[in-house]
């Protein structure tokens, strides 16, 4: 089974892409796997909100029957 992970912002030109299909178990392995796959993302990632469908998870939380995965990096706005 797979995730959609949609990154946005400076995380999508990080990532250099807006989306992909991923397959790691859980969060945490998520994490460390699209850092590996995208290594500009390693400067920012820790600083992006991530929403597990919709929702903000800590990092022990299983990916399975997830539909998608959100990596938001800080907005500025005014």
């Amino acid at each position: 089974m797979s995730v959609r992970v949609r990154y946005f912002a400076a995380a999508a030109e990080a990532a250099g892409t807006d989306a992909e299909d991923r397959h790691e178990p859980g969060l945490e392995a998520l994490r460390t796997a699209v850092v590996a796959d995208h290594p500009e993302l390693g400067g920012i990632l820790d600083r992006c909100a991530v929403l597990v469908d919709g929702e903000r998870r800590d990092d022990d939380a299983p990916l399975e029957g997830v539909t998608h995965v959100d990596v938001l990096p800080p907005f500025a706005g005014g």
